[in-house]
């Protein structure tokens, strides 16, 4: 009843383990890997990178807000986080991050070499300079990412897109005219929080990316945008829906509104270590309450 294929990539259930959240070491996503369809892992780049200073993460009141700054250990040192990943049983994609086009290249294939089953191109961080979203805000650009990995690689490439910008389905079709597997929406909202009585930010990094429940409805008009455009154009490549996915209906609404899959990442932080496993059994009560035979039957029926 949950089980779909994605790109080819076959999944258990429609929840795909977000970027960032409990992906640095393969153990750990080897554990998610047990109520995930697919995983994630966190951005890595060519070279390693400490990331900003703390505070780095703050809740607030509907969401939570980061500027981790892209830590990550290097691609030269991510070979046995992948393969332990892999021992979970569910598809691993490789997230990767550059400062130039070629770079997306490289990177995606070290990705394929270490054993990973889809590379997710990081077109979207909203906080560090030259990297994510400033690589990912205009077509031309998207093209060259996504045809330097494409032309590297032989598994699924996917695009994820921030939502800092005014026209996220000409990016969308920029990612499938250059031969994109799929294509996600959406990454963090650009933002920041200030602590009134200090008189300064709170973050290290002063600005951030803001994820949860508050971003929901914004990552839902996104999916349906680019949903409603690819029906038109009658292009056939995937969309997965991420942003405030904490109950099984809130994957529900972004498959009706078009996504094929959704990624969870935030939600943990709500719901502890068997997030995956309780929305999976609330889209499960929902399918058999209305009807469905399929989570693949619900998939775009909000579209008008």
């Amino acid at each position: 009843m949950l089980d779909t294929i994605i790109a080819g990539l076959k999944l258990k259930n429609p929840l795909i383990l977000a970027s960032g959240i409990l992906d640095e070491v393969g153990s750990t996503m080897s554990e998610i890997a047990v109520q995930a369809g697919a995983l994630v892992t966190k951005s890595v780049g060519k070279e390693a990178r400490e990331g900003y200073g703390n505070p780095a993460v703050v809740p607030l009141e509907h969401g939570i807000l980061n500027a981790v700054g892209l830590a990550n250990p290097g691609i030269e040192n991510y070979a046995e986080e992948i393969k332990e990943a892999k021992k979970g049983g569910a598809p691993v994609i490789g997230s990767v991050f550059s400062s130039d086009f070629e770079g997306f290249g490289y990177l995606a294939g070290k990705m394929e070499e270490y054993g990973a089953d889809a590379v997710e191109l990081n077109l979207s961080c909203p906080h560090v300079k030259g990297y994510g979203m400033e690589m990912g805000s205009r077509p031309e650009d998207v093209k060259r990412s996504v045809e330097s990995a494409v032309s590297s690689v032989k598994i699924p490439v996917f695009a994820k897109f921030t939502p800092n910008t005014h026209n996220i389905s000409s990016l969308a079709m920029a990612a499938y005219e250059s031969n994109a597997s799929g294509v996600v929406a959406i990454n963090t909202l650009k933002g920041m929080a200030i602590n009134a009585d200090a008189g300064m930010p709170v973050l290290a990094n002063k600005v951030g990316g803001y994820s949860g429940p508050a971003i929901k409805p914004i990552g839902l008009r996104l999916v349906y945008e680019i949903a409603t455009m690819f029906k038109i154009e009658k292009v056939k490549i995937p969309i997965i829906g991420v942003g405030g996915i904490t109950t099984g209906t809130d994957a529900i609404e972004y498959m009706m509104a078009g996504a094929s899959a959704v990624q969870v990442g935030s939600a943990f932080y709500y719901r502890g270590k068997d997030t995956m496993e309780l929305i999976a059994g609330e889209i499960e009560n929902f399918l058999k309450e209305s009807g469905y035979s399929s989570v693949r039957e619900v998939i775009g029926v909000a579209l008008s």
